[in-house]
């Protein structure tokens, strides 16, 4: 990728969680399992939005693209990260690091762009259930599940580009577990503010316009609870929009600390620590929270797991 002709940088160490060697064996299996974990709840949501036709609806369609992308949006770091837990040299090439750093900024884009879209559905479900099957149609959740891969993948090419233009002299440790705009910049010989604020603001702007744009969504949908008078029908419309509000809550958490106040003093073991947060423990909780709580959800895996029994046994 860097083709400057002062850079001498071929690859990145990245020291992930310090420690002795039993400490990185029990990290490994703790990162392990999760990632695993990780892995079989997404890909279950995704079995059970393909074969159940009942649940052939925008929602469970947006649901199962959300489990999809994160499947990718954890792999494209934990494999490298339990790589270096038994590595001795925990290196990674150039063109990986950027590789690895651009496809974990535009699939974090598109997931907060993803939760926006389950917001809108969720606001036009409760707060227009009518009218609703006739504007959410097949049509415009196809259109929004497009738009939200095309705009978090192509929302951050040009400023990695020209990141990765930058000239890397040397040293070539990175203190992190994964490829992260901060430290990468912190390495390169030519200070390059303006990309650096320029990478800044375009996540502040994606974080706060699509915050902004859930928290308005749950604002209309909690005003419209608050109006049905059966208490039944508030229990119902609350636990629908409750996992979805834990997992917006879990996510901007994290990344609010991390890419809108970047100089707030946090040290490199709480970065890490938040960064952990976002990109392995929330994509993990995500299938629980979603399927435990989702009554259509549960029958169709049970479902599919009693089908699967049956054709074993036969």
């Amino acid at each position: 990728m860097n083709k400057s002709g002062i850079s001498t940088v071929t690859h990145f160490v990245l020291l992930g969680f310090a420690g002795p060697w039993n400490v990185q064996i029990i990290l490994f299996s703790i990162i392990l399992f999760v990632y695993t974990l990780t892995l079989t709840g997404n890909m279950a949501i995704i079995c059970a939005v393909r074969w159940d036709r009942r649940l052939h609806t925008p929602m469970y369609v947006l649901l199962a693209n959300f489990s999809f992308l994160e499947i990718w949006y954890v792999t494209c770091t934990v494999p490298n990260m339990l790589g270096n837990f038994l590595s001795q040299t925990k290196t990674i090439s150039f063109t990986g690091c950027f590789i690895q750093f651009y496809f974990f900024f535009s699939l974090g884009t598109t997931e907060s762009i993803f939760l926006s879209v389950m917001a809108y559905d969720r606001y036009l479900a409760i707060c227009h259930p009518l009218h609703y099957p006739s504007i959410m149609t097949s049509q415009l959740c196809s259109i929004l599940v497009c738009l939200c891969w095309l705009v978090g993948f192509l929302g951050y090419t040009i400023p990695i580009f020209f990141i990765s233009q930058l000239p890397f002299c040397g040293p070539n440790i990175i203190d992190h577990f994964l490829c992260d705009v901060d430290p990468l910049m912190a390495l390169s010989c030519a200070p390059a503010p303006i990309i650096k604020n320029v990478f800044y603001s375009l996540s502040s702007a994606f974080i706060i316009i699509t915050s902004l744009f859930i928290l308005g969504s749950y604002v209309l949908v909690l005003r419209a609870v608050l109006q049905v008078p059966s208490s039944a029908g508030r229990q119902k419309a609350f636990s629908t929009c409750g996992s979805h509000l834990v997992v917006v809550s879990l996510f901007y958490g994290s990344i609010m600390v991390m890419y809108i106040s970047p100089t707030s003093g946090n040290s490199v073991a709480m970065h890490k620590i938040i960064t952990l947060m976002y990109s392995v423990v929330t994509p993990a909780l995500n299938p629980f929270i979603y399927s435990l709580r989702n009554k259509d959800m549960k029958f169709a895996l049970c479902h599919i797991f009693c089908r699967v029994e049956i054709t074993k046994i036969s």
